[in-house]
C-alpha cells in the first residue's frame, strides 16, 4: 500500500504546494532597481519609474496600495508600458492606484489587454505558439467576438493628468531641467504598430530620446535600434510568468528570445546597439493568476552618463 500510493501522493502534495505558492507569489510585489548609462556627458542622473502589465481586476486591494506607494520614490518621470486592465470593470481601481503617480510627468502606450477583455484559453497554447513562432495576431487567425475594454477612459484620464500618449506617435516631457523626447508604438502583439509614422530617429534638439512599446517584438526593436535610440522600454512578457528555477523563462508570448524575457539587455540591429529593458510587470491575466519564480514588479531605472 505504502509503495503503491506513496509516490503519487507525494507528487500530488508537491503539485498542490506549487500551485499555492504560485498564487501567493502574485501578491509578493517588489521594486527592482536598474542603472542604465545612456545620458550625454554632463547630465545629472534621471530616475524613471516603469510600471507595466498591471492587469487590474476589481478587488485587488494589495496591488492598488502597492502601486500608490510607488509615488514615495519621487521619480523624475513615469513610463507606463501597457496592459493596465484584466477586467472591464477595473478602470476606476486602476486610476485610483495610479493617481499618485500621475502627479509626475509621464507617458504611456497601451497593450492588447487595454483594448480587449481577457478570454479563457489553454495555457499550453503559449508553449505551442513559442514553438511555431505564431503569437497574438502575428500568424494566427483573427480573434472574433472578443469583448472590448473601455480603454478610452484610461486614455482620457492619463491625458488629463498630462501624461503623453505615445500611440504610434512622438511626445515630449520636461523634468529635472531636462527635455526628454519619446517615441512610441501601439501594440505589435495585435499588429497595431505603425513604425513608418514615427520613423526618423531621436530628436536632435532634446537632451535624451527614448523608445517605448508594449510588446518587444523583434521588428519593433530592430527599427528603434537601427534608428539610433539608446534605450527601449517594453513589457508584455510577464518575465515568462512561470519560470523554471536555475533555467528561466519558457515563453515570452512574442518572438523575443527567453533569455531576455525580463530585465536589462542589449539589442543590436544594422550595426547599432541599444539597451532594452523589459519589465516582468506586476499582474497576470485574471484567468491565469499564477507566478512562479517570477515575482510581480515595477522598475526604477536610474539613467546615468554613457560610458563613451
Amino acid at each position: 500500500m505504502r509503495a503503491r500510493y506513496g509516490a503519487p501522493l507525494t507528487l500530488a502534495a508537491l503539485g498542490t504546494a506549487a500551485i499555492g505558492y504560485s498564487l501567493a507569489e502574485t501578491r509578493a510585489f517588489r521594486l527592482r532597481r536598474v542603472t542604465v548609462p545612456v545620458l550625454p556627458h554632463g547630465m545629472h542622473p534621471l530616475r524613471v519609474l516603469q510600471v507595466s502589465d498591471i492587469h487590474m481586476v476589481s478587488g485587488q486591494l494589495k496591488k492598488q496600495r502597492w502601486l500608490r506607494s510607488l509615488a514615495g520614490l519621487r521619480p523624475d518621470f513615469v513610463i507606463n508600458t501597457g496592459d493596465n486592465l484584466s477586467d472591464p470593470e477595473g478602470v476606476p481601481e486602476t486610476l485610483d492606484a495610479l493617481e499618485p503617480l500621475m502627479e509626475f510627468p509621464g507617458a504611456y502606450v497601451f497593450g492588447s489587454n487595454d483594448y480587449y477583455a481577457p478570454v479563457l484559453r489553454n495555457p499550453a497554447r503559449y508553449l505551442l505558439e513559442h514553438i511555431t513562432g505564431r503569437h497574438g495576431a502575428n500568424g494566427n487567425a483573427p480573434a472574433v467576438g472578443v469583448p472590448r475594454n473601455p480603454w478610452w477612459k484610461l486614455r482620457d484620464a492619463f491625458d488629463a493628468a498630462g501624461w503623453q500618449d505615445l500611440t504610434n506617435t512622438r511626445g515630449r516631457l520636461q523634468t529635472a531641467g531636462a527635455e526628454i523626447a519619446l517615441t512610441g508604438l501601439d501594440d505589435p502583439h495585435i499588429k497595431r504598430d505603425r513604425y513608418a509614422e514615427v520613423a526618423g530617429g531621436p530628436a536632435q534638439d532634446a537632451d535624451l530620446s527614448l523608445a517605448v512599446v508594449h510588446a518587444p517584438y523583434l521588428r519593433a526593436l530592430d527599427a528603434f535600434t537601427a534608428d539610433g535610440y539608446p534605450l527601449i522600454l517594453a513589457g508584455h512578457t510577464h518575465g515568462g510568468q512561470l519560470r523554471v528555477p536555475f533555467y528561466g523563462a519558457l515563453v515570452t508570448n512574442c518572438d523575443l528570445d527567453t533569455r531576455r524575457a525580463s530585465g536589462l539587455s542589449a539589442h543590436q540591429a544594422e550595426g547599432r546597439r541599444a539597451y532594452l529593458h523589459v519589465s516582468a510587470g506586476c499582474g497576470a491575466n485574471r484567468y491565469t493568476p499564477f507566478r512562479f519564480a517570477c515575482p510581480p514588479e515595477a522598475t526604477l531605472l536610474t539613467l546615468t552618463e554613457r560610458d563613451t
